[in-house]
Formats: structure tokens, C-alpha cells, sequence
């Protein structure tokens, strides 16, 4: 008897509500980012993972328990960074909640989702990728005098989907 497994790629992340979501998504599309369209603004804890469909019950469960574990925070945007020469992104920095953001992270990074992370997290929200050096200078110096600052009272799990990019599929709220 063969079984079959069924997959989907998920990412847990803080979304950027609007208007500094929708206006940072629309400078990402217009500086020529062609997956801008179908990435939310927001700041990563979890990246793209695949995993079981079976098993998103436990997933759901954990991230429950991970939000619930953590308070809401507050959240200062401000400025620009960049990974650069290692990797090819200009982000707005988290000038304000990077303890927050990280103790949120360890807490979705723990099994049943462990990751190993290529580099140590650094909460950011990415608004040029693997684009043209220009364009990257550009989004880093156009930039430059972004500030947002927002109160974060929940996390979302979002799914891939080929066809219309990142979909938020649920909320976990934070405290208690």
C-alpha cells in the first residue's frame, strides 16, 4: 500500500498593517520587484518552510501557545539597512521591538517548526531583493527618512499559493 503526503509551504511572520504596508508593498512593486505583488509587508520569524498538511493541526497548536507566550509590543520602523555584499536586500529597520521580535521568533523556531538559520535573525522588513545594484541604492537612499511606528498584538501564519503569492491564513494574539 503506498501513502501520499501532502505538503504546503508556510511562514509565520508580523504583518505591517497599512498605511505603511500597502505604501512599502507599492515602492517594492514600483522599484521593479516582480514577486513584490504577492509578498505582504511584514517582518519575518518563521521563513518559508514546507510542511505535512497533516500535520498544521500541531503546527497550529504551537503557534498558539508560542503568541500566547509572548506580550504585545511595540513596534518603531526607522531608516534603512542593507545585507549587502552578502545578500542582495535593503530593508527598513526595526529601530524600536527588536527584543520582542526576537523572543517571538525563538518561540515559532522551536519544534514542531525547528529551522536552522543560515544567519543569526535580524528583524527587518525587506523592501528591494535580488534586484539590479542601482535599484538597490536607490530603495536604500529613497528610504532613508521612513519611520513608522505601530503597536504588534498578533502574529499570522501565511500559506503559499503559486498563483497569488504569500496569503495570510491565520492570526495568533499575543498574551494571554
Amino acid at each position: 500500500m503506498t501513502t501520499t503526503t501532502s505538503t504546503t509551504t508556510i511562514g509565520v511572520a508580523i504583518a505591517v498593517p497599512d498605511p505603511w504596508g500597502a505604501q512599502l508593498q507599492a515602492y517594492r512593486t514600483g522599484l521593479g520587484d516582480s514577486r513584490a505583488g504577492g509578498i505582504p509587508t511584514h517582518i519575518t520569524l518563521l521563513p518559508p518552510q514546507l510542511v505535512d498538511v497533516a500535520d498544521q493541526p500541531a503546527i497550529e497548536q504551537h503557534l498558539t501557545e508560542a503568541s500566547a507566550g509572548n506580550a504585545p509590543f511595540r513596534l518603531v520602523l526607522r531608516g534603512t539597512g542593507t545585507f549587502r555584499p552578502v545578500s542582495p536586500v535593503v530593508f527598513v529597520a526595526v529601530a524600536e521591538g527588536i527584543s520582542s521580535c526576537e523572543a517571538l521568533a525563538s518561540a515559532v523556531v522551536r519544534p514542531p517548526l525547528h529551522v536552522d538559520r543560515e544567519f543569526p535573525y535580524h528583524p527587518h522588513v525587506t523592501v528591494a531583493h535580488h534586484l539590479p545594484g542601482e535599484q538597490l541604492e536607490q530603495a536604500f537612499h529613497d528610504l532613508e527618512d521612513f519611520d513608522a511606528a505601530f503597536d504588534v498584538h498578533e502574529m499570522w501564519m501565511y500559506l503559499h499559493d503559486d498563483a497569488s503569492g504569500w496569503q495570510p491564513t491565520q492570526s495568533f494574539p499575543l498574551g494571554r
